[in-house]
């Protein structure tokens, strides 16, 4: 089985800084591509940024130059530096992740639980 595990959430003053983390674990041949999504309360889940194997990235307009995705591949994880927060980046953020478990088989998309990310104006 694989599974992403969260971490790095919590609550920060606006103009703040915070780091995510997620990292991958069980039975995992390869990872494409690593993705962060975020999810406001009656509002629907959106992506924030992804990035590719090769290190290939794209940005929600909303966070181009505040926030940076990153990966180490060596150890399976993702990573959301995000600066200049502000109290409308506040959501549940979730990691997503395209991965084969198996060298002969297809990929599977993978969740995290998800780790809650509050900004205070």
């Amino acid at each position: 089985q694989v599974q992403l595990v969260e971490s790095g959430g919590g609550l920060v003053q606006a103009g703040g800084s915070l780091r995510l983390s997620c990292a991958a674990s069980g039975r995992i041949f390869s990872i494409n591509t690593m993705a962060w999504y975020r999810q406001a309360p009656g509002k629907q889940r959106d992506l924030v940024a992804r990035i590719t194997s090769g290190g290939s990235t794209n940005y929600a307009d909303s966070v181009k130059g505040r926030f940076t995705i990153s990966r180490d591949n060596a150890k399976n994880t993702v990573y959301l530096q995000m600066n200049s927060l502000k109290p409308e980046d506040t959501a549940v953020y979730q990691c997503n992740a395209d991965i084969r478990p198996t060298d002969w088989g297809i990929s599977f998309g993978y969740w995290g639980q998800g780790t809650q990310v509050t900004v205070s104006s």
